[in-house]
C-alpha cells in the first residue's frame, strides 16, 4: 500500500461528518463538544484500525495519510499528534458515558499521557472534585501531588479518599512535603523577611490552600495570643472541614530549630485547651520552613506526636528528573528506617 496513497472516501466522509456535527454544537458547549469529537474520531481510527491488523504498520500508515487530507481543511488540530492521542483517548476510555462532563480535552490530553492508570485515575478524580481548571490540572501534576501523598500514604487509601470512598483520618493523608510555592514569586535566591512570606501567601491564599490539600478554609492571620502579660501572634491559623480542627501554620524563612518547634506546640496547646470545642478533633500545627532536620524533628516532639509537622517548602516546581531523584531518596531512605 503506497504512503501517498489516499484514505479511502468512507472513512475520510466518516471523520468530516463527526468534525462537522461537532462543530455545529460548539455554541452550546465548546469544550464538551470537543472531547466527544475527538473521543469519536479516535473509535472510529481504531476501528479502522482493527480492519487492517495483519500489517503491523497499517496504524502509523493510516494516522499519517488522515492527517494529510484532514490538516489543510481544518488545521492543526488533526495533525499526525493530534489523532494519535484520539486513538489513545479512546483506548483508555472506551465508554462515552463515563467520559467526565466536568473535563475539558486540555485535561484529557494531559490525563492520557500519564501511563499509570492509578496515577491517571487519582488526577483524573481530583480536577473533577475540586473543579480545578486545565491550569491547576497541569501544575499538579507536575507538581507530582500523586507521588508526594504515596511517601507517607499507601496507594489504596490516596485512591479512596479521592473517589470519596472515605474521608482522610490523618493529616499525614492531605498534607505534602515538600510543599511547592512557587506561585508566590518570590526569588529563592534573594533574601526576604517571614512577612513579605506571609504577605505573598496571604496574596495568593486560594493557590496556597490548594497545594496544602483538600478542605482547608482561611481563619485569621497573625492571631493574637494572650496568656497573662506576655503576647504571641501565630502566623497563620486554617480550619480543615475533613479533619474538623484548627491548623495553625508556623511560617520560617530558614532552617527549622526546636525553639520554633516549642513555639507551635504552645500555639496547638493553646487552641486545643481554649478555642476547639469537644466535638472537634485536635488542632494540628505546621512548621513550614527551608530546610528540616528531621531528627531534630523527632527528638523534639513525643514518640506518639500525631499533631505537630513540619515540611519544607520550595519556591520553585523542580525538572521532572529532580523530582523523581527526590521521590526515589525519600522512599529509599524510609525503607531503609523500616527494615
Amino acid at each position: 500500500m503506497s504512503g501517498v496513497e489516499k484514505v479511502k472516501s468512507s472513512l475520510l466522509n466518516d471523520v468530516r461528518e463527526i468534525i462537522s456535527a461537532a462543530r455545529s454544537q460548539a455554541v452550546r458547549s465548546v469544550d464538551s463538544c470537543r472531547v466527544q469529537m475527538y473521543w469519536h474520531i479516535g473509535r472510529r481510527i481504531f476501528e479502522e484500525e482493527q480492519h487492517g491488523k495483519d500489517r503491523a504498520d497499517y496504524g502509523v500508515y493510516l494516522i499519517k495519510n488522515l492527517a494529510k487530507q484532514l490538516e489543510p481543511e481544518y488545521g492543526s488540530g488533526f495533525s499526525v499528534r493530534q489523532l494519535e492521542m484520539c486513538r489513545q483517548f479512546y483506548r483508555l476510555y472506551p465508554i462515552a458515558n463515563a467520559l467526565r462532563s466536568q473535563l475539558n480535552w486540555t485535561q484529557y490530553r494531559m490525563l492520557i499521557q500519564i501511563e499509570d492508570p492509578d496515577k491517571r485515575l487519582y488526577y483524573e478524580l481530583e480536577s473533577v472534585n475540586n473543579n480545578w481548571t486545565a491550569r491547576e490540572t497541569e501544575r499538579q501534576i507536575n507538581s507530582q501531588l500523586y507521588e508526594r501523598l504515596l511517601l507517607s500514604n499507601d496507594k489504596d487509601a490516596v485512591l479512596a479518599v479521592a473517589r470519596k470512598e472515605r474521608i482522610p483520618q490523618s493529616p499525614l493523608e492531605i498534607i505534602k512535603d515538600p510543599m511547592y510555592l512557587e506561585f508566590l514569586g518570590l526569588e529563592r535566591e534573594a533574601a526576604y523577611y517571614e512577612k513579605d512570606f506571609e504577605s505573598a501567601i496571604i496574596t495568593h491564599l486560594q493557590h496556597f490552600l490548594l497545594e496544602l490539600g483538600q478542605g482547608f478554609t482561611f481563619v485569621a492571620r497573625q492571631k493574637r495570643i494572650l496568656l497573662e502579660d506576655d503576647e504571641f501572634f501565630a502566623d497563620l491559623v486554617l480550619y480543615n472541614r475533613l479533619l474538623r480542627c484548627f491548623v495553625v501554620i508556623e511560617l520560617k524563612t530558614g532552617k527549622l530549630t526546636h525553639q520554633d518547634l516549642g513555639h507551635l506546640q504552645m500555639y496547638v496547646n493553646y487552641y486545643d485547651r481554649v478555642e476547639k470545642t469537644a466535638e472537634e478533633n485536635p488542632t494540628i500545627g505546621i512548621l513550614l520552613c527551608t530546610d528540616k532536620n528531621d531528627t531534630v524533628v523527632r527528638m523534639a516532639l513525643p514518640e506518639d506526636n500525631r499533631t505537630i509537622l513540619a515540611s519544607e517548602y520550595k519556591l520553585y516546581l523542580p525538572t521532572q528528573t529532580q523530582l523523581i531523584d527526590e521521590v526515589n531518596s525519600v522512599l529509599k531512605s524510609y525503607n531503609a528506617e523500616n527494615k
